[in-house]
């Protein structure tokens, strides 16, 4: 009669557990995604992934990637490649051929892996610089001049 009613839960995503950016249906692309936010891949993509927050790879994306890296990856659609992630989710669509290594995961019935699943208790993402970054960084702080360091000592 006094019973504590129980109230829905509202769990809010963290906010790098948003989508920021989205690789459209039909659109393929090669390359790197690096970086911090959510990223969702809806086309095909051909590379490497390191992300500092969410993934999903929607019914219609399809991922070939050596090492996926991210906070958080949800697969709808097909993954060749080994993920590595605080959490990982294979939804009934989803497909994944390769190795995960993750401290939670999910799937729903009807989920494929080929491919074993090592638990951790604390998975540490660590994203590699960015390559361009490191260019400007080395490009401010070189003298104004152009010659070389040695001739600027005389």
């Amino acid at each position: 009669m006094f019973r504590k009613r129980d109230e829905p839960k509202t769990d809010l995503p963290a906010p790098s557990a948003r989508v920021t950016s989205v690789l459209g249906t039909g659109i393929a692309w090669k390359g790197a995604i690096h970086g911090s936010g959510g990223v969702r891949i809806e086309g095909a993509f051909d590379g490497e992934i390191a992300l500092k927050g969410l993934l999903v790879i929607s019914e219609t994306g399809r991922i070939t990637c050596p090492h996926i890296l991210a906070n958080t990856v949800i697969v709808s659609g097909a993954v060749q490649g080994n993920i590595t992630a605080e959490k990982v989710e294979i939804r009934s669509t989803g497909r994944v051929w390769g190795d995960v290594v993750t401290s939670a995961f999910s799937t729903e019935e009807g989920a494929f892996l080929r491919g074993q699943i090592q638990m951790e208790d604390k998975i540490d993402i660590q994203i590699p610089q960015d390559p361009t970054n490191e260019q400007e960084v080395e490009n401010q702080t070189k003298p104004e001049n152009n010659q070389p360091e040695e001739a600027q000592e005389h």
